[in-house]
């Protein structure tokens, strides 16, 4: 089975305490959701149309893991928290086997 990756490109982060806030209960959600995080807020170049603000790479063992994960209830309280405090791109995503 191909394994699922939750891709966080942010555009702009006009709150960092909600940030800080969604974290909080981001991180655990994401873990008992099987999640493991690749990378979060390193260096970043972007290229064409990309900006280079957080980035955050997040691997599941299937792609079906990483969209329950998302829509678990311990998951949509922290976008609660996180309400408009950034505008980011968010995909879920296949692996290639």
């Amino acid at each position: 089975m191909a394994k699922g990756y939750w891709v966080s490109a942010y555009r702009t982060i006009s709150d960092p305490e909600k940030l800080a806030a969604y974290n909080k209960l981001a991180g655990p959600a994401v873990q008992a959701g099987g999640g493991r995080v690749l990378a979060r807020g390193g260096r970043v170049v972007a290229h064409d149309a990309g900006i280079a603000e957080r980035t955050v790479l997040i691997e599941f063992d299937t792609f079906e893991q990483a969209v329950a994960a998302h829509e678990s209830t311990a998951y949509q309280e922290a976008l609660v928290a996180l309400a408009d405090g950034v505008e980011r791109d968010f995909r879920i995503i296949e692996g290639v086997d």
